[in-house]
């Protein structure tokens, strides 16, 4: 069974360009790491402060084997220190789904 983690971000409206550049290098971590990333969305219009991401994974064992590799991957870690250094996210909330399939 496929899941899918559904990250909801709170961010600092006023970093909202510092956490675009964090979104973007995640483009090429994720799937270096073993994600299949669905993507990242940022506020346009309307709540300034709230933006997602979206990764799947063939089972929550792949998503563990892609924790540990994002952890030893230096990039990512560069990573979450952009976000550190800059308090860019002021709460994260994840949620795993999966996908409602047609019964034959």
């Amino acid at each position: 069974m496929s899941i899918t983690v559904f990250i909801r971000y709170r961010i600092d409206p006023f970093k909202r360009d510092v956490f675009e550049i964090y979104a973007k290098q995640w483009l090429s971590i994720i799937p270096r790491c073993g994600g299949d990333l669905i993507g990242y969305f940022m506020p346009h219009e309307g709540t300034n402060n709230i933006a997602y991401g979206l990764i799947s994974f063939d089972s929550l064992a792949a998503y563990e084997r892609y924790r540990t590799a994002l952890r030893g991957d230096a990039e990512g870690r560069a990573n979450f220190a952009l976000a550190e250094e800059h308090k860019l996210i002021l709460g994260e909330e994840r949620t795993f789904l999966r996908n409602v399939v047609a019964v034959p």
